[in-house]
C-alpha cells in the first residue's frame, strides 16, 4: 500500500474498491398488460432504468412506493424483497433462481393487452469487507431522475448497457459488468453532490465540505498518526467543533474512524496478498506486529494469519458459487401501465441466459 500511489485517491474510491462491486447478472425487459413480479432481493445492490414507459416498485419495509418513468435509475440497497406494484390485483409471479425453474419458460408476464415498459435491471455483487460499509451509508435507495440537470451521462450510458446485456458479441459479459458498475458510480456521484438524507455514516461525512478534507487525508495515508488537531486544520475547525462535527455526520470519532478503516484495509489485504504480516502491520501504522495482531482479533475475533486463511477458503467457494450459478435470472421490479400496443406480452432476456 503506497501512500505516494494513494494520495489522490478519494474514500468513495477506496470503498468501492474494497466492496469489490461487480455486476453479475443482467437483464433487459419488455412488459406488457396488467403484472406483478415478485423478487426477494439481494445482498449487494440492484440497479434498475426504465427505457421507455412508467414503472412502480415497491420494497416490503416502511419505504414508500418508487415512481419511475422513462430515463429514470435507481439503485436498491440490499437484502430488501421488492414487489412491483402498480395498482393492480394480479397475483405475484415469483421470480425463480434460474432459468430452468421458471413460472412461464416463454419468459412472458402479464396478459398482452398493452405494450408497458421496457428497462434493464442488474444485480450487483459487493465482497465481505467493503460491502457493509457501503450498504450502511446508502439509504434504502437512490432514484435519479432522467430529468436532472446530472443525468446527462446516464442517459448516455443507459443504452450501452442495453444493447451490451441484449448483445451475443464477443466480451458483451466484460462490457455490460463495466457499464453497469460506471452507472453504478454515477449515480453514487450525484447522491453525493446532492441534497438528499444520507444515513450516519462515512459517505455523509464526505460530502460535508468541511469534514471532506480531512477524511481524504486518513483515506490517502491511513498508517499515518494522525493527530486530532491536523484533522481539524484541514478541515478549518477548531479540534472539539471538529470531533462534534465528526461524529454527527460519521456516527463515530475521527480516531474510532481511522481505526475501523486500517482494520478493513488491513482484511482486504489479507485476503488477497501474501504480504508479511509485519510489513501489512507498518501500512496500517502500527510499528509492532503483536500490537497490530491484538488489535486486529479484537475487531475481528480473529488473529491476522487465522482471517486469511478463513478469507481464501470464501474466496475459493466464491468463485465456485459464481461459476455454477452463471445462469441465474434477473428480474426487473416493473409493472405494466394500460396503453395500446401491436406487441403484446413480455419477454426478457438476460446475456446470463444464452
Amino acid at each position: 500500500m503506497d501512500t505516494d500511489a494513494n494520495a489522490h485517491v478519494d474514500p468513495l474510491t477506496e470503498v468501492l474498491s474494497l466492496a469489490g462491486a461487480r455486476c453479475v447478472s443482467s437483464r433487459v425487459l419488455a412488459a406488457s398488460g396488467s403484472w406483478v413480479l415478485d423478487h426477494p432481493g439481494t445482498d449487494g445492490l440492484e440497479l434498475y432504468a426504465v427505457v421507455e414507459g412508467e414503472a412502480r416498485v415497491a420494497m416490503r419495509a416502511r419505504e414508500p412506493t418508487l415512481s419511475l418513468g422513462t430515463g429514470d435509475v435507481v439503485v436498491l440497497g440490499g437484502g430488501r424483497p421488492r414487489v412491483p406494484d402498480g395498482g393492480t390485483t394480479v397475483k405475484p409471479v415469483r421470480e425463480p433462481p434460474v432459468p430452468e425453474k421458471a413460472a412461464d419458460p416463454s419468459g412472458r408476464l402479464g396478459d398482452g393487452r398493452s405494450e408497458a415498459v421496457s428497462a434493464v435491471g442488474c444485480v450487483i455483487e459487493l465482497d465481505g469487507v467493503g460491502r457493509d460499509l457501503l450498504l450502511s451509508a446508502l439509504p434504502p435507495s437512490v432514484r435519479v431522475r432522467a430529468a436532472a440537470d446530472e443525468a446527462a451521462t446516464l442517459q448516455w450510458l443507459l443504452p450501452c448497457l442495453v444493447r451490451e446485456t441484449d448483445s451475443d458479441g464477443p466480451a458483451a459479459d466484460i462490457a455490460a459488468d463495466h457499464l453497469a458498475r460506471l452507472l453504478l458510480v454515477m449515480v453514487l456521484r450525484i447522491h453525493l453532490d446532492g441534497a438528499g438524507i444520507r444515513p450516519v455514516g462515512w459517505l455523509r461525512a464526505l460530502a460535508d465540505e468541511r469534514l471532506a478534507p480531512a477524511l481524504g487525508l486518513m483515506h490517502a495515508d491511513p498508517a499515518r498518526p494522525w493527530r486530532l488537531g491536523e484533522l481539524a486544520r484541514a478541515a478549518a475547525m477548531s479540534r472539539t467543533g471538529f470531533v462534534e462535527r465528526f461524529k454527527s455526520a460519521a456516527g463515530v470519532t475521527p480516531q474510532a474512524y481511522l481505526h475501523d478503516w486500517r482494520m478493513r484495509l488491513a482484511g482486504y489485504h489479507l485476503g488477497r496478498a501474501d504480504t508479511p504480516i509485519a510489513r501489512l502491520a507498518l501500512a496500517v501504522g502500527y510499528t509492532s506486529e503483536s500490537a497490530f495482531s491484538n488489535a486486529f482479533k479484537r475487531a475481528t475475533g480473529m488473529s491476522p494469519r487465522q482471517y486469511r486463511n478463513a478469507a481464501r477458503v470464501r474466496w475459493d467457494q466464491d468463485r465456485f458459487r459464481l461459476t455454477t450459478s452463471a445462469d441465474r435470472r434477473v428480474p426487473v421490479p416493473v409493472t405494466a401501465a394500460d396503453r395500446h400496443s401491436r406487441n403484446p406480452g413480455t419477454t426478457h432476456r438476460s446475456r446470463r441466459e444464452r
